[in-house]
């Protein structure tokens, strides 16, 4: 069976979710991975109301969307990042408080619990999202960090993530995380020690977005062949290298767009990403999971990019073989 095609709401949060789920629908999504910002879904309002819960699926359900994800990006990041007033625009005003990083960092964490609880009265078997990080200054930075250092920054990191991956685990909810640079694990070394840091936790596997890798270079391919058991969930979003001299692989301080940065993302099917290679290393860990439409691209109508993902992606996919491989004749 081909899987499940999402489009993830993030990028979207400007818009009501009935008039999003109507559009959705109209492209030909299959459902949506729903972003715990905006309108889209209020953690706590929806935790304590089953009838907000009702009405989301009710809604959901009217436009013939699926919600098997949900995503909490912006509040793992405060989980274990170094806090300052960045982060006061990334959560909501009961879990900023008085901003002082020990208070964020421990409410942070309360309403990640909380986003497991509510999945799992939504139905939804995953929930996607960021970790932060105490230590991203030093990928590159100056001066270097010592051994200890980085040592000491995964201790606390497991030590942020272990109870809200028991919240996980009561739940029967996955957490998929992103591997993303400004995160704990942004390449295929990190993510090995963040498993390692975790005790290798079954609750704990990755979102895999290839477009994160193969702007740092990374062959993404590689990463689904190292962890083809931890694979939980599939962002689509295509990147190209724009390097022409006078940038690197840093986003630097421009905007998604400017010129002066040495990458772009691009929508599905238009940059520099191996999709067939992509999808033949997905069958050959046997991931079966939904391809969720992550869709960023400052040079085009978002509208049209969206509906042109869906169909990329569905023209895309295909099953594996349904046979043992036999030798050639």
């Amino acid at each position: 069976m081909p899987r499940q095609v999402l489009l993830f709401t993030g990028p979207w949060a400007d818009l009501p979710l009935e008039t999003l789920a109507m559009k959705a629908n109209e492209w030909g999504y299959h459902g949506v991975e729903l972003c715990c910002w905006g309108d889209h879904l209020e953690v706590q309002r929806s935790l304590g109301d089953e009838d907000t819960v009702t009405a989301k699926l009710e809604l959901l359900a009217r436009h013939d969307l699926q919600l098997p994800v949900i995503a909490n990006h912006k509040i793992g990041q405060c989980v274990s990042d170094i806090v300052d007033k960045r982060h006061q625009s990334l959560v909501p005003d009961y879990v900023w408080g008085d901003g002082k990083p020990a208070g964020v960092h421990q409410r942070a964490a309360e309403e990640m619990i909380a986003t497991f609880k509510l999945a799992e009265k939504l139905g939804a078997g995953i929930v996607s999202g960021f970790t932060g990080s105490s230590i991203w200054s030093h990928v590159a930075g100056y001066p270097a960090p010592k051994p200890e250092l980085i040592a000491d920054a995964f201790k606390q990191f497991a030590k942020q993530w272990h109870p809200i991956l028991d919240a996980a685990r009561d739940s029967g909810v996955r957490f998929a995380f992103e591997v993303h640079p400004g995160q704990i694990a942004f390449d295929i070394h990190s993510a090995e020690m963040a498993l390692e840091a975790l005790d290798g936790r079954e609750e704990f596997g990755f979102t895999f977005d290839p477009s994160h890798l193969h702007w740092q270079g990374i062959e993404p391919v590689e990463f689904l062949r190292r962890f083809p058991d931890r694979i939980f969930h599939v962002h689509v979003k295509d990147a190209a290298l724009t390097l022409n001299g006078r940038a690197g692989i840093l986003t630097g301080y421009w905007p998604s767009g400017d010129p002066r940065r040495g990458f772009q993302f691009r929508s599905p099917g238009r940059g520099g990403i191996d999709w067939e290679a992509i999808i033949r290393g997905l069958n050959e860990i046997g991931y079966d999971g939904a391809l969720s439409v992550d869709w960023h691209d400052a040079g085009m109508d978002r509208e049209f990019g969206a509906a042109e993902a869906c169909q990329f992606v569905k023209r895309l996919d295909f099953d594996p073989p349904s046979h043992t491989r036999q030798a050639f004749r």
